[in-house]
């Protein structure tokens, strides 16, 4: 596919990076020339300098034969604009970042329509509508939904002294009581598809998938289920803070948000919902903390502006035993360290971004036996889980899954038809219609039939 890739910023260089692998042809555009040399040193893209919304720009960019434009500036206006640009030029999809809150209310369907939007990002939302779902289920390290959130697949790990350890994937089978799918174990710097022999030990990276109406019961039932608890603290008042706390507070959840900015606490005193308290200090304050009422927090999310702070607060956390920590890391070589090194949870809103774009343009790269619904990288992007869409004239349809040439390291771990959700066995059946939900971890597939031999 052609793309175009607007605005070089962290969140863009993040999109880059994840799409270059899925061999599209990428330009990249931004306004400054120190970045535009950065990129074109780094990525095997064609990096103009310039604005976006120049027309003669766009035209050296060859909109005209972009098959996808996005626009991830750091203007909400800019981008706009130049997705409008894009489309009235001859770009077939654009998508546009678009952050400010005003804007994501009532009138963000009326700018989609007007607009001709085929997709509009707000990492900040994202991000707190995935950490809402991580907050839910404090046992899993990450929550990723499938099928309109009819499955789910959970990652966890196993810590010392857990149900888990030294117990093989059979017998595992036999002792647990809900169906499952054991998809991927990842274990020092591998990344194993496990066999019933295999055997689970400490340390041990591991992903469920299973149905969303069990997962508290299958959790329970391997002894990983933990409690779900309702007050909740969350360090940095960004929008991120502000977007979650209201969906915290909707669904009773008690909300304590530290701000040490003093002009961003009135900004958020006017807008936070009820059931949530601002509180003017700085996060890092060992003794406001307590005072807080750190020590008997149910949960503590680190949204604050600084990776390193977020770590350090979330390792502080740990070792007061608070269920459920989480800490927001974009850099991904500090993200990596701190979940090697304990840390519970890690969220990166621009990782989270990128997948949405990559499974997107997927979804627009479809060929003709599936369609890409939905995709997630897993253990730290060793992995991913991908839900397609099967049609027509797919070439797994009407045999036995047992009877299918599967490559190596590739498991089908859930089959959606209709309201029918399906934990599959070796003598389940793929039909016209359904979803189907693969995992891999060596190969990157774009098309269901990328499963077989």
């Amino acid at each position: 596919m052609r793309i175009i890739i607007a605005g070089c910023g962290k969140v863009g260089k993040a999109i880059i990076d994840s799409m270059t692998d899925d061999r599209h042809d990428i330009t990249a555009i931004d306004n400054d020339p120190e970045v535009i040399e950065q990129v074109s040193n780094s990525y095997d893209v064609m990096a103009v300098c310039g604005s976006a919304t120049s027309r003669e720009m766009l035209l050296s960019a060859r909109v005209n034969k972009a098959d996808l434009f996005i626009a991830v500036t750091q203007s909400d206006e800019v981008n706009m604009l130049s997705c409008f640009l894009a489309k009235r030029m001859g770009a077939k999809h654009t998508v546009a970042r678009i952050r400010e809150a005003d804007y994501n209310e009532d009138g963000l369907n009326f700018l989609v329509k007007e607009l001709d939007l085929s997709m509009v990002l707000n990492p900040e939302r994202t991000t707190a509508e995935t950490l809402f779902d991580w907050l839910k289920l404090p046992s899993a390290m990450r929550v990723d939904n499938f099928a309109g959130k009819k499955v789910q697949l959970l990652e966890l790990m196993i810590r010392k002294g857990s149900a888990l350890c030294d117990v093989s994937v059979m017998d595992l089978r036999k002792k647990c009581s809900i169906e499952f799918v054991l998809c991927a174990v990842q274990r020092d710097d591998e990344v194993h598809v496990p066999n019933g022999t295999f055997v689970l030990r400490e340390g041990d990276r591991v992903a469920f998938m299973t149905k969303r109406s069990e997962t508290h019961k299958f959790l329970k039932s391997i002894g990983a289920i933990k409690k779900q608890g309702r007050d909740v603290i969350i360090l940095g008042g960004s929008t991120t803070a502000y977007y979650l706390s209201k969906l915290l507070a909707n669904n009773g959840f008690y909300v304590k948000i530290i701000e040490r900015n003093e002009e961003r606490c009135a900004d958020l005193a006017e807008i936070l919902p009820a059931g949530a308290t601002l509180i003017h200090g700085d996060g890092m304050n060992h003794d406001l903390l307590l005072e807080e009422g750190i020590n008997s927090t149910d949960a503590l999310v680190a949204l604050t502006g600084s990776d390193e702070e977020n770590i350090l607060i979330g390792f502080y956390a740990g070792s007061l035993s608070i269920p459920k920590v989480i800490a927001k890391v974009n850099q991904t070589e500090l993200a990596d360290l701190a979940e090697n090194l304990g840390l519970d949870s890690v969220v990166s809103p621009r990782k989270l971004v990128a997948d949405a774009l990559t499974r997107y343009a997927r979804a627009l790269n479809n060929t003709p036996g599936s369609k890409v619904e939905t995709m997630y990288s897993l253990m730290d992007e060793r992995a991913e889980a991908l839900e397609f869409q099967v049609l027509s004239d797919c070439k797994l349809t009407g045999k036995a899954l047992k009877e299918l040439k599967l490559k190596p390291n590739i498991i089908i771990a859930g089959i959606i038809r209709g309201k029918e959700t399906i934990i599959p066995s070796g003598d389940d059946v793929i039909t016209e219609g359904d979803s189907v939900i693969v995992v891999a971890t060596e190969a990157k597939l774009y098309d269901l039939s990328d499963v077989l031999r």
